[in-house]
């Protein structure tokens, strides 16, 4: 096995010995920079199909997440693992901000995980300009609808992180 596979690092780094098909096909539309839509049940292993990429490629991988308390689970279980990710949200305490900050300017972040709220910002976006971001994931994106219930409004609004970045990939996961 190649140690760089996408398999070796998902054993290497998770301990799971294969992936399901799903998760290796949408895996394989991150690192072909192809746009996509992953639909999977619940426990399918769907933060995985963003996460195993996201420590093979080059830059900043972008995760827009719906909970605070969603991201710190996200970023807990990542760093008990030993990836570097982090997340940016109203509960920071403003060390907690600025550390992460330094971090991502200095290229060590892997995964940054955004609420919908914050990275529509225009003053966000343009932070984010200034990072190597390689990819967007977007998780819970059933939120999106324009249908029913308006959960989350921002949700629809992420097309401007679109027109900020027209070259990269958008994944979203539901």
């Amino acid at each position: 096995m190649n140690p760089d596979s996408l398999s070796a690092i998902v054993k290497r780094t998770w301990g799971y010995e294969s992936l399901r098909p799903l998760q290796a096909r949408a895996m394989d539309a991150i690192q072909s920079d192809r746009d996509s839509l992953v639909v999977l049940p619940t426990g399918g292993g769907k933060s995985l199909c963003y996460q195993a990429p996201a420590l093979k490629k080059d830059g900043l991988a972008l995760v827009v997440s719906p909970l605070i308390s969603l991201m710190k689970d996200q970023v807990d279980g990542l760093q008990a693992v030993g990836v570097e990710a982090a997340c940016i949200n109203s509960s920071m305490l403003p060390h907690e901000r600025y550390e992460t900050h330094e971090a991502l300017q200095a290229g060590r972040i892997k995964l940054l995980y955004v609420a919908p709220e914050r990275v529509v910002k225009p003053d966000f976006i343009a932070y984010l300009k200034k990072l190597n971001v390689s990819f967007v994931a977007i998780d819970e994106a059933h939120c999106i609808s324009q249908w029913g219930h308006d959960f989350r409004p921002e949700y629809r609004a992420l097309a401007t992180l679109r027109e900020a970045f027209p070259d990269l990939a958008f994944h979203a996961y539901t």
